[in-house]
């Protein structure tokens, strides 16, 4: 074991400090246990409690659960902050994987796939969400909007007991969960189980109302204690380049919801996607495209290392046979005599200086032009939210700005999801919580104690433990590229299996909090350490027996003991 040879090389260091029977010098510093937040969870923009959820997996046959009991018990802590697990778990580009502390050794834990794998596990089993409060509380919340955001403030709010009426102007619910992501990467059904279960805890639900237009927001605020605004941004950017009037341009968010209502589009043989800020979006409608039968071209005036879209997506968009021209932007478009697109017009580009995002800005190369034949062209470049009937919300310019508690400046209105940003889903399933516990501080006068704990990072771990053992991410399947091109709603990504999640759920540090490895009883030559009688109980210290030599706490391969 590495940890021996730690241990080896440490007794000249502590051979000063006496021992516990043998007299000599002993530091008054002494071990104690302090969690420490893991930089999973404080990456992830729903704020769930990735290593808790994960090592209730990885433990379960450690502390005498079966692996079924260990995934009731990870679905009710993920669902304690999203009710999304399943969607999350196929469409989130997982930004907590990004700073998992395993990237240091042999690559990121697959959070992403075993998030979705517990959702998977909840739906199959017909799990319930859980309720916070049995009682009835006096307070109506009106929440604008049934997609992500307004779905996540209202399942906060109803499991806590609070009235609430969800307001939806399509005529079903999901926002652009359901009319911007194809089946391929999230199934129709999931996607309704996964609401179905946020309606049963108690939300109502009335689609087919728009608020702005049948009723207005002044209105909301009279019949209503609280109002959330969670407008979804299905509204396309223009390209503003000439001729994108005709009709066979679409923009993107535009194309998706015709085409999820069911519409028979005709895009001839080749398709342009246009994509100038390189999104899900594009990708999307590329992939859509490439089904229905067209060739398709994707324009990206950067880099791919550039792309927004998930990685993942990319990858399988270039699998499937789709060309994507980096480094080009359109700037114009030929017509036939009645009004069409023929071909666009393009230019190359290069990276020059950081623009205000960080990135390099694209340059046009003078004299750089080509053509592409196109039979219709979808514009992908953004998209933002009809805010008719909320200009009262409005600051100067920009759109709805909130504070750090997610409220408006018109007192007892607050927003999140694309309404004040676009950003994940697993962003808008956060400003829907923010904002559910900054209405319950109003309504009940109680703040939440803030979270004072430190983020622990690799360098405060001790890494050789696990180096000992090395373990490679699991991937899941994927269907064949020759298997999935003639159904849009044949799912690509076929997920982890219980084995596989058990296995990846291994790989998980523990980062800041015990494991149960005994590294420290193990090691400790003193005697003072206490192994306990019960499972995933701690491990105890007996002082009067310490020396303080600092033993425990450097073998402590999750950094959860501390000296002090």
């Amino acid at each position: 074991m590495c940890a021996k040879k730690v241990v080896k090389k440490r007794k000249k260091s502590f051979s000063s400090m006496g021992s516990g029977s043998g007299g000599g010098d002993v530091s008054s510093r002494r071990p104690v246990h302090i969690e420490k937040k893991p930089p999973c969870g404080v990456t992830c923009p729903s704020g769930n409690r990735i290593r808790s959820f994960i090592t209730t997996i990885a433990q379960a046959e450690k502390l005498g659960k079966t692996h079924d009991q260990a995934m009731r018990e990870a679905w009710e802590i993920y669902t304690d902050t999203s009710p999304f697990p399943s969607v999350c778990g196929r469409v989130c580009p997982a930004p907590c994987e990004t700073e998992c502390n395993r990237k240091d050794l042999e690559g990121a834990v697959g959070i992403n796939k075993i998030e979705r794998a517990i959702g998977d596990f909840g739906l199959e089993n017909d799990l319930p969400l859980v309720k916070i409060s049995g009682e009835e509380k006096p307070e109506k919340v009106a929440v604008i909007g049934a997609g992500p955001s307004g779905l996540s403030c209202a399942y906060q709010m109803a499991r806590r007991g609070y009235g609430v009426t969800v307001f939806e102007a399509m005529e079903k619910p999901g926002g652009m969960l359901f009319w911007g992501i194809p089946g391929y990467r999230l199934p129709e059904e999931t996607l309704m189980k996964e609401i179905q279960k946020i309606l049963d805890i108690g939300v109502e639900l009335k689609c087919g109302v728009k608020i702005g237009v049948d009723i207005t927001l002044d209105q909301l605020k009279q019949d209503y204690d609280a109002v959330y605004v969670a407008l979804g941004a299905q509204q396309g950017v223009t390209l503003g380049v000439d001729g994108e009037e005709a009709p066979n341009v679409f923009s993107g968010v535009d194309f998706l919801s015709r085409f999820h209502h069911g519409e028979q589009l005709d895009l001839g043989k080749d398709v342009v996607t246009i994509v100038v800020g390189g999104g899900d979006t594009a990708i999307d409608s590329a992939r859509i495209c490439k089904r229905l039968g067209a060739n398709v071209t994707i324009l990206y005036r950067r880099t791919k290392a550039e792309m927004p879209a998930i990685e993942e997506e990319i990858d399988e968009a270039l699998n499937e046979g789709i060309i994507i021209e980096f480094l080009a932007a359109p700037i114009g478009f030929k017509k036939n005599d009645e009004g069409l697109v023929t071909a666009m017009v393009a230019i190359r580009m290069e990276l020059g200086e950081p623009d205000d995002s960080g990135r390099r800005r694209p340059v046009p190369i003078e004299g750089s032009e080509f053509e592409i034949p196109a039979s219709a062209v979808i514009s992908s470049i953004s998209q933002q939210p009809d805010f008719t009937g909320f200009e009262s919300l409005i600051e100067g310019r920009d759109w709805i700005k909130v504070d750090d508690k997610g409220e408006t400046k018109v007192e007892g209105v607050w927003a999140g999801g694309d309404t004040i940003d676009l950003a994940l889903v697993t962003d808008a399933i956060g400003h829907g919580r923010r904002a559910a516990e900054s209405m319950v501080v109003r309504f009940t006068g109680v703040e939440k104690e803030a979270d004072k704990r430190e983020v622990i990072r690799s360098d405060k771990m001790f890494l050789d433990y696990f180096r000992e053992t090395p373990m490679e991410r699991v991937e899941p399947n994927l269907l064949e590229v020759a298997d999935r091109m003639d159904d849009v709603d044949k799912e690509v990504n076929l997920g982890l299996d219980a084995e596989q999640v058990i296995q990846e759920s291994a790989r998980c540090m523990s980062c800041g909090y015990c494991f149960y490895c005994e590294n420290c009883w193990l090691y400790c030559q003193e005697q003072a350490i206490i192994k306990p009688q019960g499972k995933g109980e701690l491990f105890l210290f007996k002082m009067e027996n310490c020396t303080g030599c600092d033993k425990c706490a450097e073998i402590c391969p999750c950094g959860f003991i501390q000296m002090q």
